[in-house]
């Protein structure tokens, strides 16, 4: 039993040392998933683990946590929390483990001393200003046995690259696309510049390359 918070962009969870989170027991691999934050959102990964990873009873090989989801690798249980939570029995957390998500600087506080949630007013959200919408993008592949193929970039998360080797992973946000880093010795590139573990803005027709593969990134109309 023990919390885990959030506090890098990439935790892993798995049997060897080497690991964030490490559980020692045979029926979990050695690299046997990972959990990806990136600003406020954090993502569960399947690493090609042998026995698989459920988020709520059902099988996932990438999935977007929510608050309270429960993560199960083989009998362990790991309680994915983003907000306070009351106090509950240790029957409760038997078996489970904590992933708490880093709280932000200067977030309000929305729970009263019972640990219950206390509604707020809610002011109407001004309508977002033309610079905020996203355009629609996509890459294409230039090198390889898949030279040509294009990908959409339709999904809040895409990743790219070979897992062991080298990934990184393309986010939608509201100020347009971003590429980060996520596994691997070397980083990938853009535009012949190497990133630095920061997420990184994509721009119109910027080359990436990653794993050995070069990429176009490039808005549809």
């Amino acid at each position: 039993i023990g919390e885990y918070p959030l506090d890098k962009e990439r935790i892993t969870i798995g049997r060897k040392a080497h690991n964030d989170i490490v559980v020692n027991n045979l029926a979990v691999s050695g690299e046997h998933a990972a959990v990806i934050t990136l600003g406020r959102d954090s993502f569960l990964e399947d690493l090609n683990s042998t026995n698989g990873v459920s988020v709520n009873g059902a099988p996932v090989k990438k999935y977007v946590l929510q608050n309270n989801d429960v993560v199960e690798i083989s009998k362990y249980r790991l309680k994915y929390m983003n907000d306070r939570v009351s106090q509950l029995s240790a029957k409760d957390f038997e078996k489970t483990m904590i992933l708490r998500a880093p709280a932000l600087a200067n977030a309000p506080d929305n729970y009263g001393d019972t640990g219950h949630f206390k509604p707020m007013p809610v002011e109407p959200k001004a309508p977002a200003p033309a610079s905020a919408h996203v355009q629609r993008a996509a890459i294409q592949v230039l090198n390889g046995s898949n030279a040509g193929k294009e990908l959409d970039l339709v999904k809040g998360l895409t990743t790219l690259g070979k897992p062991g080797v080298q990934v990184a992973v393309l986010t939608r946000r509201p100020q347009g696309f971003f590429i980060t880093h996520v596994e691997g010795v070397s980083f990938p590139s853009v535009n012949g510049q190497v990133l630095s573990g920061h997420p990184h803005p994509l721009h119109d027709h910027d080359l990436i390359e990653l794993a050995g593969i070069k990429m176009e990134f490039y808005f549809k109309g």
